[in-house]
């Protein structure tokens, strides 16, 4: 029995063959996944453990069998992609503020955008603070500037300095939340924060290439917003050249609420779109020559000049990592037309996303990243399954627009899951959107653009951006119509870890394997939705400051505070499915308050809140409670649990998981571990702790 298991499982295996070249960013992105899961950071034991398990695979892969040889090489290219995730962590490494800074900023701007509160935020590199020495100054900080900021328009490369409040990046709102402190270690942010005065210009943008292309890119936004006063000019300015500043946050709102925030980010979207319309153009008026259509290879040339036009479209956009991973798959496609291949074939994707893999393994958790190749799986396998099929005939007329809607329907569905465990949104209406938008920015809007900039030298731009403002206003106008609708916008809580992971594998298994196997895959999806429908909320939640608390009742999750901590009070409600104002949340009843003491039950732990020094020193013990959560340093020896300012900074957030009537506390530090982008935080609090018991 065993040996005709073995037997079905090797032929399944040798009917893979020709076809695994789909399976090595899967490999890649298991060893990465699993380097970013480990709980601790990895020293140089676990590298060369990992050196020994690749080489181990590397020489079974030479004297396995055919049939398990490739299991073998996935062993290897696991190992790879761990550690290519540890030397990419390894070679971003930068001093991290260690402790809240309030004085003198100066530093060289490197990027201007706005922040989620709607103001301007600068990004600085070659930082000075006051009192830090240069081995202890961020690379990069990041500015949010607030109070009056008009009489100064940053630019990249002003010199500026500016007096503002700074801290380390900090960690997830709750265990197993975002982490941000991680997406700024691999962006180099040692330090972000705030000014309420206004930013001095120290010294003007320097001659030379160091920062070019941002003053290039700040000069056509400018440029672009002139030709298109309003909102038209802005969005437009997004589209071009990656400049979100000037957008309203009321016009960003009503693009997310009807799915068409992609339509923003210069990615795949409009990669295509520009290099498509350069490929047909150049190819096109090359063929109305004779002389030049029968003696040289016109597609070729066109898919070289669309190749270079993507390049100079990648540089002029800021080079943003959404924009680097869709030139690396525009690019694929149009090398495989040079070398007179197939330009969509899984094997194109499968290429772009080891590239991607190599060059950011970081971007393997983020959603622009399982967005992206989601759609693009999806489109490939489709298009191509329709393809192979005997359909009936259809008139050419109606070819297109059925594509369109073919199009939008397969991305929106294969991007759904992923956008819902990420935003905890989905937009009902958001397939209706896209059609009434999306062939407009094909037939439209991007070709304008092209119009513009190609008619520029002549001074007769206007007219190119003349039919772009009409284009997106149209589509501006859809946003809004479908965004007001009421229903528009549904939400869902938040998946456990695992159930993107799982959905992910069994939906590559259905599109990658070959043969009768492959509908296993529908297996493990289908379980990644029973998870999630089955994903519990914790019970509740305490911010790693210890001034907000949120405990889940039948109405909903209420919050211990009206004000304050507005960002963890935001991400819970979201994280919950249920977003309001943090002000409505604070009216539910959840706790018995007196003076600056909060008091519940969760599990059978009796919870005490305590804010502020006075309280804290008018305390005796624990006041009756099996749990003491406060804001501030106790050096006290209380006979229950604490948590306090100090511990918090440790454990960061707070979750208290109950079952069976019994409360489990779980810690974000549980779910991070010690890693290379919190460690640091770790070890100056506990010298302190031991400073001070000294």
């Amino acid at each position: 029995m065993a040996g005709q298991v073995r037997d079905l499982i090797a032929t399944a295996l040798l009917a893979q063959r020709g076809h695994l070249l789909g399976w090595v960013p899967v490999a890649l992105a298991l060893g990465i996944g699993l380097w970013f899961a480990w709980p601790v950071e990895p020293g140089w034991p676990d590298y060369a453990a990992l050196g020994l398990i690749g080489t181990g695979g590397l020489a079974a892969s030479r004297v396995l069998p055919p049939a398990w040889a490739p299991l073998a090489v996935a062993l290897v290219l696991m190992a790879v992609g761990a550690g290519i995730a540890g030397a990419r962590a390894h070679a971003v490494a930068g001093p991290v503020l260690d402790w809240r800074y309030y004085g003198a900023i100066e530093g060289r701007v490197v990027k201007v955008d706005r922040s989620a509160s709607d103001k301007t935020r600068l990004t600085l590199d070659e930082v000075r603070l006051k009192r830090l020495s240069p081995a202890r100054t961020p690379a990069r900080v990041r500015v949010s500037l607030h109070g009056d900021q008009d009489w100064l328009t940053p630019e990249p490369g002003m010199r500026v300095m500016l007096t503002g409040h700074l801290s380390p990046p900090s960690g997830p709102v709750e265990p197993g939340g975002f982490d941000f402190a991680r997406m700024a270690w691999f962006d180099r942010l040692g330090a972000v924060g705030y000014s309420r005065t206004p930013a001095l210009l120290l010294a003007p943008p320097e001659p030379g290439w160091a920062l070019w292309l941002a003053r290039g890119r700040a000069e056509a936004s400018a440029w672009i917003r002139a030709a298109m006063p309003g909102e038209t000019g802005a969005v437009a300015a997004a589209i071009m050249v990656g400049d979100r500043s000037a957008m309203s946050a009321g016009t960003v709102e009503n693009l997310r609420h009807s799915n068409l925030a992609h339509l923003l980010a210069i990615s795949g979207l409009h990669m295509g779109l520009l290099t498509g319309f350069i490929f047909a153009l150049v190819r096109t008026g090359l063929a109305l020559v004779p002389v030049i259509a029968l003696r040289v290879p016109v597609k070729k040339i066109a898919a070289a000049v669309a190749l270079l036009a993507g390049a100079g479209y990648l540089a002029l956009s800021g080079g943003s990592v959404a924009t680097e991973r869709a030139f690396i798959m525009v690019s694929v496609m149009l090398v495989a037309v040079l070398f007179g291949r197939r330009a969509l074939t899984l094997r194109a994707v499968a290429i772009a996303a080891v590239i991607v893999l190599l060059h950011r393994p970081e971007e393997l958790t983020s959603p622009g990243f399982q967005m992206s190749f989601a759609a693009t799986v999806a489109l490939v396998a489709v298009f191509g399954a329709l393809r192979d099929l005997d359909l009936p005939q259809m008139p050419r007329w109606l070819r297109p627009p059925l594509a369109v809607v073919l199009s939008s329907l397969v991305a929106g569905l294969a991007t759904a899951p992923f956008a819902a465990a990420h935003f905890n949104m989905i937009a009902h209406y958001g397939l209706i959107a896209n059609l009434l938008s999306v062939p407009l920015m094909g037939v439209l809007v991007m070709p304008a653009a092209v119009l513009a900039v190609c008619l520029a030298p002549l001074g007769l731009h206007g007219i190119g951006f003349w039919l772009m403002d009409k284009g997106l206003a149209w589509i501006l106008g859809v946003a809004e119509a479908v965004a007001s609708r009421q229903g528009a916008v549904g939400h869902v809580p938040s998946p456990d870890a695992i159930v993107l992971p799982i959905l992910a594998l069994g939906a590559l298994v259905v599109i990658l394997w070959r043969g009768p196997g492959r509908w296993a895959g529908f297996a493990p999806a289908g379980l990644a939705f029973v998870l999630w429908a089955g994903s519990e909320r914790p019970a509740v939640l305490i911010s790693d400051r210890g001034t907000l608390i949120g405990v889940m009742t039948e109405e909903g999750r209420a919050l211990s505070s009206a004000r304050g901590d507005g960002f963890a009070a935001d991400s819970w409600l979201e994280n919950d499915g249920a977003p309001v104002a943090q002000a409505e949340a604070a009216e539910r009843a959840a706790f018995e308050t007196e003076g600056r003491t909060l008091r519940f039950e969760a599990g059978g732990l009796d919870v005490l809140q305590v804010r502020g020094k006075t309280a804290l020193a008018e305390l005796q013990g624990c006041g009756g409670a099996d749990l003491l959560i406060t804001n501030v340093v106790d050096e006290a020896e209380r006979p229950c649990d604490t948590y306090d300012l100090m511990r918090l900074r440790e454990t960061g957030a707070l979750a208290l998981l109950v079952a069976a009537d019994k409360a489990e506390i779980v810690t974000a530090r549980q779910i991070t571990g010690d890693r290379l982008w919190n460690t640091p935080a770790l070890s100056r609090d506990r010298d302190r702790r031991v400073a001070a018991a000294q």
